[in-house]
């Protein structure tokens, strides 16, 4: 018998969720308050994820959940900067209730503007 904690995912949960990749461009305070939360000394090469996107492009990228979405926020020198720099007063409660869109939406949206 075993026991998963609370805050541990098992793979079938893991593999319903949302996947979302996130440029530093596109980055809202909440996500960018979740790096730094998850990453609070920064990020290292194992921190990294590589993969492969739709353009067959190689992308590094960092990972943060949250309940039902995983973001893969791209990695950059930006962001370093950016999660460095990152002060949460900087910022109002509405700030993070932004909500960003995934890629089927955006995709979505663009049809409907043709």
């Amino acid at each position: 018998m075993f026991y998963i904690y609370p805050n541990e995912m098992t793979n079938h949960q893991t593999q319903k969720m949302k996947r979302i990749i996130v440029d530093y461009k596109k980055l809202t305070p909440r996500i960018l308050s979740m790096l730094v939360e998850k990453y609070p000394d920064g990020y290292d090469d194992h921190h990294i994820i590589k993969f492969k996107n739709a353009q067959n492009e190689t992308v590094e990228a960092v990972e943060v959940k949250t309940e039902d979405t995983i973001y893969l926020v791209k990695v950059s020198t930006k962001l370093e900067n950016s999660m460095a720099d990152f002060e949460e007063d900087d910022y109002d409660d509405d700030d993070y209730q932004e909500p960003i869109i995934d890629l089927d939406a955006k995709k979505q949206l663009g049809d409907e503007e043709e």
